[in-house]
């Protein structure tokens, strides 16, 4: 078990390895970074169930993340890279006195985020950028496919579940995919998804 400083935020996702770039202006959540760089530079990103409350409910996994790299601007706020670590499982959230909410949290079962995970089937790999690039013609994206071919498996998968605007339950699914193939299948099925359903009825669909 370990104590966690979180920072709760819908719709973002960090795994293993990972990258994420945070632009951080609250002061509760500059309290947080200042904090975490004091300590030992982890945070933990979770998303909210609830977005709407000041205090939402949170879900029960997450991801440890490093800070990598800051910029700390004049005015106070920063600008960091989370590297992911691990994911966790939400034991309870503690009682304290700083701004920035705090939890237990356990790693144990997510052990084998350590180790890098074995390639894709090349059928996967295949599904997973065929409907990457539908899903980005049917957005409107400008996406440079030559630099996305050249990606090893781990970071495509995982950049697409984290770049593609999903709704929180769909995101939180890919986070607690047990591996990566997993998760690419599950990426895959989303993509067809979300993109069926907004030529469907032109409003977009969410997943539940």
């Amino acid at each position: 078990m370990a104590r966690l400083s979180i920072f709760p935020l819908a719709g973002a996702l960090l795994f293993p390895r990972a990258h994420l770039p945070l632009h951080i202006f609250e002061p509760r959540y500059r309290a947080l970074v200042t904090d975490a760089m004091a300590r030992d530079r982890r945070i933990g990103l979770i998303q909210p169930r609830d977005g709407q409350s000041h205090r939402p409910t949170l879900f029960d996994v997450g991801c440890v993340g490093r800070i990598s790299d800051i910029e700390a601007l004049d005015d106070g706020r920063f600008n960091i890279v989370l590297e992911g670590v691990s994911r966790f499982r939400l034991v309870k959230e503690l009682e304290v006195s700083t701004p920035f909410r705090q939890v237990e949290a356990d790693c144990t079962s997510f052990a084998n985020d350590a180790a890098v995970p074995d390639p894709l089937a090349l059928v996967i790999r295949a599904d997973l950028e065929r409907e990457a690039k539908r899903y980005a013609e049917a957005k409107g994206y400008a996406i440079d496919w030559d630099a996305v071919g050249r990606l090893d498996d781990e970071s495509l998968v995982n950049g697409v579940a984290q770049v593609a605007p999903f709704d929180v339950a769909s995101k939180q699914a890919l986070l607690e995919a047990p591996d990566m193939a997993a998760r690419a299948d599950l990426t895959i099925q989303f993509l067809r998804f979300f993109r069926l359903g907004e030529e469907d009825d032109g409003h977009g669909a969410t997943l539940q």
